[in-house]
């Protein structure tokens, strides 16, 4: 398990109307390429390396956005959030994810009881945030990576087929005993809530933020096909499977990302809910090849590493988004780049620049 952090060691310069700012939900590498996600955006950015200017070990900036509405035909409108919470680079391709979940409005202090009474009572659901999609990654002229709507090999932007309402991941849980009740409450209220993505193959785990039952939190694993000009649910076994939950010891916390290393699955876990409560990061050793062999349809996953604590603030410093630092910018000591959302005042600098911290890990 980790046994180092370093805070504040990764510098991030955004641009002024860049997609990404702040509020940080996703990470992933292509080589020294940083790619990141916002949960207010409908689009990626990429950063490229750059000298360090201070303090900081790894210096990211140049930022270069890319839109979802120039890859995809996305199910709501071109700039209607999708609130990525996961992300993943696996086989040449991008996998992104978004929440799934509904929204509450929430009080607001200069409002009176009545219209806040109004607000609170308001649940809705932007167009994109049901969406599962795999963007081609391919190198422009300079050898920069690149999304792309389709590659000169061939590949193609694709999501999981549906609309502004459901795909055939949310029509699947709507009758499912654990979480198709919690289909039609918020994500913030401890309803259905993805915030994590990792990819084996064809194969894909959506950690869940929410719901948390009885102190257990979930895994959803399923397989992803290409059929046409769209994604599909495929069978996990001959069986037809379409699904397999996880159900995992977490201390009571949600999921809030995962990282597979090696042969084990990383868990960053937060509240469910909000508050300003313990985030950490678990080990599930060996969980690639237990994984792969399981032909349960609900199982439970206790023993779970030791945790390790993470830093956060009040309102502010919530860590949602770790992922492992390319060998050629870790050195000879692995290490994730953890990156937060809400980042305080002891993380920025100016308006457009933030900072993430590298954590060792064993």
């Amino acid at each position: 398990m980790p046994n180092t952090r370093t805070a504040n060691a990764v510098r991030l310069e955004f641009a002024p109307g860049s997609l990404v700012q702040s509020n940080l939900s996703g990470a992933a590498f292509t080589g020294d390429w940083l790619w990141v996600a916002g949960d207010e955006a409908c689009g990626l950015d990429r950063l490229r390396l750059l000298p360090p200017v201070g303090h900081e070990t790894l210096r990211f900036g140049e930022v270069r956005d890319f839109p979802l509405s120039e890859l995809l035909e996305l199910p709501g409108e071109p700039d209607e959030e999708a609130d990525l919470e996961g992300m993943a680079v696996a086989d040449g391709w991008l996998w992104v994810v978004g929440s799934h979940g509904l929204k509450r409005k929430n009080a607001k202090p200069e409002r009176n009881h009545a219209d806040n009474a109004r607000r609170l009572a308001k649940v809705s659901l932007d167009g994109n945030r049901r969406l599962l999609a795999c963007l081609p990654i391919e190198a422009d002229a300079s050898g920069a990576p690149c999304l792309v709507r389709q590659a000169q090999d061939g590949r193609r932007a694709l999501r999981l087929r549906g609309d502004a309402q459901d795909n055939q991941l949310t029509r699947l849980l709507a009758d499912d005993p654990h979480f198709g009740p919690y289909m039609a409450i918020p994500g913030k209220d401890n309803g259905f809530d993805i915030e994590g993505l990792a990819v084996d193959g064809r194969r894909l785990l959506l950690g869940l933020r929410g719901p948390v039952l009885r102190g257990w939190s979930a895994l959803l694993e399923v397989a992803i096909e290409t059929r046409s000009d769209h994604l599909r649910l495929a069978p996990l076994d001959d069986s037809g499977t379409l699904l397999r939950k996880h159900f995992l010891q977490l201390d009571g916390l949600g999921v809030r990302d995962l990282h597979f290393s090696g042969d084990d699955l990383y868990i960053l876990a937060g509240p469910t809910m909000v508050l300003n409560g313990d985030i950490r990061v678990f080990k599930w050793p060996g969980a690639r090849a237990l994984l792969a062999a399981s032909r349960e349809p609900v199982r439970f996953e206790s023993a779970l590493s030791e945790s390790v604590p993470l830093p956060h603030g009040r309102g502010t410093n919530r860590a949602e988004a770790l992922c492992d630092l390319p060998p050629a910018l870790a050195g000879r000591k692995a290490s994730w780049l953890v990156l937060y959302d809400a980042p305080g005042a002891d993380r920025k600098e100016g308006e457009h620049t933030v900072f993430g911290d590298l954590l060792r890990h064993d």
